[in-house]
């Protein structure tokens, strides 16, 4: 008889930091773009508005993955040039997804940037969970040298 996985709700936590040589200004005007995703977060084909806001608390977003996964998600938190914070309303194996990405000056021309997210599952064995985390790793680490690479050009 195969043993049943039990299936419960799991949280957990994702923190990824680069430093990009670059200025604060130039960083922040690339990641506070929330539409500009394509050009730097892995298999993101498209990004668009679904709000009349653009920047700030309530700007809403609209991601389309390559392979046809499609993620909401609102900003709930916004301090210009430091930081902000986004929920994922729909489109991942969670009941929770809160995230920041976060910018401090470390000198005139070079920026630690920090994304990190706080997740809690829906259903699922805790070796799925744990996979999920760790793909998440590798997704913001991977997302992050594609931004450094183009912000240091």
């Amino acid at each position: 008889m195969a043993k049943t996985v039990k299936k419960s709700f799991h949280t957990g936590t994702v923190k990824k930091i680069i430093t990009i040589k670059a200025s604060k200004d130039k960083v922040w005007r690339k990641i506070s773009n929330i539409v500009g995703l394509p050009t730097w977060v892995v298999d993101v084909k498209k990004t668009i508005y679904l709000s009349k806001n653009k920047k700030g608390i309530g700007a809403i977003r609209l991601i389309t993955f390559a392979d046809g996964n499609k993620i909401e998600e609102h900003v709930v938190a916004w301090k210009d040039k430091e930081y902000f914070t986004y929920i994922a309303t729909e489109g991942l194996p969670l009941r929770a997804y809160v995230a920041t990405i976060s910018i401090k000056a470390k000198s005139a021309k070079l920026v630690e940037l920090t994304w990190q997210s706080y997740l809690n599952s829906k259903k699922m064995s805790e070796n799925q969970f744990l996979e999920f985390l760790a793909f998440m790793g590798s997704f913001y680490e991977a997302s992050l040298e594609n931004l450094k690479a183009l912000l240091e050009k």
